[in-house]
C-alpha cells in the first residue's frame, strides 16, 4: 500500500491517481478562492472598549481617515463602524520589504456590554484617534410621572 506522501506526489501507482488529482483540484480551487476573498476583503477595524461610570467608550486607532470616509451606525446594544483607508501612494508588491498596515475598506460590529443611549452619542477624530462616547442607560433610574385630570 502506498504512502499518503506516495499518493500526493505521485511516485507510485496503485490506481489512486484519482484521488491525488482531486487533492490537486482542491488546492487549485482554494487559491482561486483566496484570490477572490482578497479582493473582497474587508480588513478589521482594532479597538479598545472601556467604561467610566457613566459612559462606555471606544477608540481606535485612524490615521489618515477623515471624518466623512466613517460611517457609525448605533442601536441600544450594538455598534457598527465603517470607513475606508486609502493610500494615495502605489507601490509594486516586489518593492515592500515588509507590509503591515492595511489599507482599503473596513468595519467593525461590538454587540455592546451593556444598552446605551444613541442620541445621546458623541464621535470624534483627533490626532489619528478616533472616540466614541456611549452614554449608558440606567435601568435603576426611576422616572416620576404627574397625572394631569
Amino acid at each position: 500500500m502506498a504512502s499518503f506522501f506516495e499518493k500526493l506526489t505521485g511516485s507510485h501507482n496503485d490506481g489512486t491517481n484519482k484521488e491525488v488529482e482531486e487533492i490537486k483540484s482542491r488546492a487549485v480551487e482554494k487559491d482561486f478562492m483566496d484570490e477572490v476573498e482578497e479582493e473582497n476583503e474587508e480588513g478589521q477595524l482594532a479597538i479598545d472598549v472601556f467604561q467610566t461610570a457613566t459612559d462606555i467608550i471606544i477608540q481606535a486607532i485612524a490615521p489618515g481617515i477623515k471624518p466623512e470616509d466613517l460611517d457609525v451606525s448605533l442601536t441600544h446594544e450594538m455598534i457598527t463602524i465603517r470607513g475606508q483607508r486609502e493610500n494615495k501612494r502605489r507601490v509594486d508588491d516586489e518593492n515592500f520589504f515588509y507590509r503591515e498596515v492595511y489599507w482599503g475598506a473596513f468595519s467593525r460590529s461590538l454587540l455592546l456590554p451593556q444598552e446605551v443611549d444613541p442620541d445621546g452619542a458623541e464621535a470624534e477624530i483627533k490626532n489619528g484617534v478616533l472616540t466614541i462616547k456611549l452614554p449608558k442607560l440606567d435601568k435603576e433610574r426611576i422616572q416620576k410621572l404627574k397625572v394631569k385630570s
